[in-house]
């Protein structure tokens, strides 16, 4: 039986094992993969060309729903697009993507929330609740971690979402965060924006829907709340 080696450890932490490149959209991207191991948390970083501080960065959690099935409900698959698209165009970047399905509850998790929203009205973060579950339980430690294992001390971060401004920050990365400003076709999926901004903070701007869309808004968020 041969066995193949790939190095020393050294040279997995950098990804040099794996360096190839990746063509997209007519142009091809130099590009290597290296491993995040956590259970709950973990992933891999995908880095674009060299990074430099003062890189685009994505951090990223899978969203099968979004990026696979092209959901109208969730602009996870479109964030993930507009990031490489950003990235591309500079030839350089990192994009830090974490086995987080469902906010880091899982797929099937996530399917018993959208069945629990579409049951009682209440918003995808008020269903995981309902359903005993932490409303977010994603970190983003070991992703800073990475980003600071390439020698990065300082990005620009694509992102909407401060939980992760803040674990970079708190790791000793300087920050400056890149708004996603993403547009969704579906009632339910601007639903969705508006309950990140109001339940996680994040960096969106409040949607301007019809008077009689923002009366069933208000409707659904009264029913949600159950019996007084």
């Amino acid at each position: 039986m041969t066995i193949l080696s790939f190095g020393d450890a050294r040279t997995r932490r950098t990804g040099a094992d794996t360096a190839h490149r990746l063509g997209r959209k007519g142009k091809q991207l130099p590009i290597r993969v290296i491993e995040i191991p956590d259970p709950l948390d973990g992933g891999h970083v995908l880095v674009f060309g060299e990074p430099h501080d003062g890189c685009l960065v994505r951090v990223h959690s899978r969203c099968l729903y979004g990026e696979a099935l092209g959901s109208d409900d969730c602009d996870c698959g479109l964030e993930l697009t507009e990031s490489m698209n950003r990235i591309q165009a500079e030839g350089v970047g990192v994009l830090v993507y974490l086995e987080q399905e469902g906010r880091g509850a899982g797929l099937i998790w996530k399917a018993r929330g959208y069945r629990e929203s579409e049951q009682s009205g209440a918003d995808t973060f008020d269903s995981y609740r309902r359903l005993g579950l932490d409303a977010d339980a994603r970190r983003y430690h070991r992703a800073a971690h990475a980003l600071l294992e390439l020698g990065l001390a300082r990005v620009r971060l694509l992102t909407n979402n401060p939980d992760k401004c803040r674990a970079l920050t708190e790791a000793g990365i300087a920050v400056e965060p890149v708004a996603l400003t993403i547009a969704l076709r579906s009632t339910r999926g601007r639903q969705y924006l508006q309950a990140k901004r109001l339940h996680r903070h994040h960096t969106i701007p409040a949607d301007s829907l019809p008077e009689e869309q923002q009366s069933a808004r208000v409707y659904s968020w009264w029913r949600s709340r159950g019996p007084r």
